[in-house]
């Protein structure tokens, strides 16, 4: 019957990815069925507070894309791209990198891709080179949010392992940053040289390479508002957690628990943006984050309810196959993590079903930490939206997917941007805890 039921759980995940995008949340609610009703497991936990600060993060972003805000970041954004464009591929996965990390959602990418192609090629750099890694570092940063969803998740858990919320972003913002910025160093010897590739100069000669320039938007009058009113509100986050932790405790016995007020905060923001920059609220559930997001909430509700039903039932065979071997061998963790999260497609979700398997299996919180940020292998299988959109924008056809499917531009800087997150933490980890 164990070997049925992980048959299942596959079928669920691989069916799932097969759908793309919100069809993996299907399948895995298929997955649940199958185990519940036609095997008989006991059912597992939904996610709810993972799909409830999902759904209010989503909900304050979407309102300040409505307002312009996301436009105004990405004026920004190509301001400082085009100021030093010989260094687009250490620039542009610091751009995607911060944009998540206050956004809380990788998505925000999507809107600076054209310009780092466009800037790209207006230099003669090869585009998969910054492109790659500007990918990569938008779905590593989300291991280093604090209002991300998976973040949250793990500093509620890590917490009851005497780690507090400040030292999780401690060891997290900056292992993931300096990685990044590692794999971008090597990102940038990546591939022929763009006048070098046999592929583009085909293209160029067929006139299929366009050139655009630098793009000029028209900013909403409140843009600038709606960018500073989300910006409170993830410092107020930050704030009230850091004063309600049992580290500092400050405020002592909280009336509003942590996970219920980056809720509120957010919401509050969303209010605040939608009253003071003039938006008609009911266009927020045709942005494009708003809809990116509520998909991401059905991917973790099928998903991390289909691995917790399985592991709530398993969790004894579980310790006793890899509860030594992670006590001998801390960093299978790591391993474990970056391949559940190729299949699952979110870090929340991958965090979710995983981490309280590995905190019952006794692998020290140092170890849980540092693992961390392997929940972001999202870029492997070459059908992650960013990704797609990254191939789909270069029209130099360096940013190409090779006929075996994994060799594509996005898994070196990955790895090596996973790698050292995990690495990283583990050293900043062992100074601080």
């Amino acid at each position: 019957m164990l070997w049925l039921e992980v048959i299942v759980v596959l079928a669920a995940i691989f069916f799932g990815a097969r759908l793309g995008s919100i069809g993996i949340g299907y399948a895995g609610g298929l997955g649940v069925l199958v185990l519940t009703l036609g095997l008989g497991l006991k059912l597992g936990s939904i996610p709810i507070d993972v799909i409830l600060i999902i759904m209010s993060v989503i909900a304050a972003i979407g309102a300040m894309q409505v307002a312009g805000g996301l436009d105004y970041m990405v004026s920004i954004a190509e301001k400082i791209l085009r100021k030093n464009p010989k260094q687009i591929t250490i620039l542009a996965p610091i751009v995607t990198y911060v944009m998540t990390f206050f956004a809380g959602t990788g998505h925000t990418a999507f809107s600076t891709l054209p310009v780092i192609a466009e800037v790209a090629k207006e230099q003669g750099i090869r585009p998969s080179r910054p492109l790659s890694i500007a990918v990569v570092a938008s779905q590593v940063a989300i291991t280093a949010s604090p209002i991300s969803a998976a973040v949250v998740f793990l500093s509620g858990v890590m917490e009851k392992q005497g780690i507090g919320y400040l030292e999780l972003l401690a060891i997290l913002i900056p292992s993931s940053f300096l990685a990044c910025m590692c794999a971008a160093f090597v990102a940038n010897f990546l591939g022929k040289d763009l006048k070098d590739d046999p592929i583009y100069q085909d293209r160029l000669a067929k006139g299929l390479v366009k050139t655009r320039g630098a793009t000029k938007l028209e900013l909403k009058p409140g843009a600038k508002l709606s960018v500073a009113i989300f910006l409170v509100s993830i410092l107020a986050v930050v704030t009230y957690a850091t004063l309600i932790s049992d580290k500092i405790g400050v405020i002592k016995n909280p009336v509003l628990p942590r996970n219920e007020a980056i809720m509120l905060f957010m919401f509050a923001a969303a209010t605040f943006i939608s009253f003071f920059t003039k938006i008609d609220a009911a266009q927020v559930l045709n942005s494009a984050t708003f809809k990116s997001g509520m998909s991401a909430c059905i991917c973790v509700l099928g998903v991390a309810w289909l691995g917790d039903t399985f592991v709530v039932n398993h969790i004894k065979e579980i310790k006793a196959i890899a509860g030594d071997l992670l006590n001998v061998y801390p960093w299978l963790l790591a391993v474990v993590l970056f391949f559940a999260s190729t299949l699952l497609y979110s870090q929340a979700s991958t965090a979710k079903a995983l981490i309280p398997s590995a905190i019952l299996l006794g692998v020290s919180p140092l170890t849980i930490v540092a693992s961390f940020a392997a929940v972001s292998a999202l870029f492997v299988l070459p059908t992650y939206p960013t990704l797609i959109a990254a191939v789909e924008m270069d029209d130099t056809g360096s940013t190409r997917i090779g006929k075996y499917v994994f060799n594509h531009p996005f898994v070196i800087p990955g790895v090596i941007a996973i790698a050292l997150s995990v690495i990283f933490a583990f050293v900043i980890g062992g100074m601080i805890l």
